[in-house]
């Protein structure tokens, strides 16, 4: 039987302090034994077939107790975390306080909860939001400059690019000016600008995709912008709406929830700039900063991300809204083909997590 107490901290975290009796702590005496024993080496005797009065000769009590004690609360944890009905976030940390042979365990483990969340009037607040889009937000128009605009954008990016480095430059020589291509003569010899733009004719469009002509590439560019449009209205509208019902939850943050927004911003920053063929640490050196600069940096942009995890996974819990699981499994049949090495449970977790959040946004547009 287990001795235990559970004393809320601060910041959502809880100490649980407790004893594991003798006799059950004594079980796992024989298993530590031989783990420790599976790597020790000891003249005269294979790695892993020192018998058992030769380990508990060699072997310092100390160190059994050790394994015994990370064994027990490794088993016991888990079970601990559900008789105590509590949403545990990670693994926690084990502190022992007692520990000996013939004697129970005594131990304190501090680990992080789901806090408690109070939401604020989230229907009304959605409500009162989209009641004050415009019609100009509602009606959204492709103008013609839009398109030009675009198209513009498109043949800049098609065009050949011209090293400012190669361009002539021209100095005054005696009176005469004298045309001399020199990589020196310009501070921004490194940089590139656009060439003469392509023409915009059917060729043109033809090589972009398979677009019959300029016509047929004007409507559907036309279509696509539209589109583009409509999604930076939607996701205005679904910031203004979790914004404010942040801003009026009440929530007690755990540490730990802010450190794991903070690996992922960094992680996939890291990540993009890996992919530029650079390395992190010379990035680094050219911002002037260290990564906990841009630990403290970032910190704000983890602690909103982590709100938001809370409050939707509240409202969903609330209004009882989960994800298909057959979208789910395509989604993530999708992920693992185009990335081969990633984990599927974590693929299966992501894309359930995405499919609930838009379930729930879609409910608050709706109400």
């Amino acid at each position: 039987m287990l001795k235990i107490k559970v004393t809320k901290l601060p910041k959502g975290e809880v100490e649980i302090e407790g004893e594991l009796e003798t006799d059950i702590f004594e079980t796992y005496f024989a298993s530590a034994l031989k783990k420790i024993g599976e790597n020790l080496e000891l003249d005269g005797f294979r790695r892993g077939k020192i018998p058992e009065n030769i380990l508990i000769s060699e072997i310092p009590e100390i160190r059994i107790l050790e394994e015994m004690a990370q064994m027990a609360l490794s088993d016991h944890y888990p079970k601990i975390i559900k008789e105590e009905k509590l949403d545990a976030i990670g693994r926690g940390e084990f502190f022992i306080t007692k520990l000996a042979r013939k004697n129970p365990l005594g131990f304190k483990i501090k680990t992080a909860i789901l806090p408690e969340i109070k939401l604020p009037d989230y229907r009304d607040i959605a409500r009162g939001i989209l009641s004050k889009i415009t019609d100009t937000e509602k009606n959204i128009v492709v103008t013609d400059g839009d398109l030009e605009n675009t198209i513009m954008d498109i043949r800049k990016s098609r065009a050949p690019k011209i090293h400012l480095a190669d361009l002539p430059v021209e100095k005054e020589v005696k009176g005469k000016k004298e045309v001399k291509i020199s990589e020196t003569e310009s501070p921004d010899a490194s940089k590139e600008e656009s060439g003469e733009l392509p023409i915009f004719n059917d060729d043109f469009v033809k090589a972009l995709g398979p677009f019959k002509g300029v016509e047929d590439f004007k409507v559907k560019l036309r279509e696509n912008i539209q589109l583009e449009k409509e999604n930076k209205q939607i996701e205005k509208t679904r910031l203004k709406i979790i914004e404010k019902i942040i801003e009026k939850s009440e929530m007690d943050l755990p540490e730990i929830l802010i450190e794991v927004e903070l690996d992922k911003i960094l992680y996939r920053m890291e990540s993009d700039i890996t992919a530029m063929s650079l390395k992190f640490e010379d990035y680094l050196k050219h911002l002037g900063k260290t990564m906990e600069d841009l630990r403290k940096e970032f910190r704000t942009d983890a602690e909103k991300k982590a709100k938001l995890a809370l409050a939707l996974n509240e409202i969903a819990k609330i209004e009882k809204i989960t994800a298909d699981q057959q979208q789910v499994e395509r989604e993530v049949a999708q992920i693992l083909e185009h990335y081969k090495e990633a984990d599927p449970k974590r693929a299966h977790m992501h894309a359930e997590n995405v499919l609930i959040n838009e379930k729930i946004f879609q409910f608050l547009e709706n109400l």
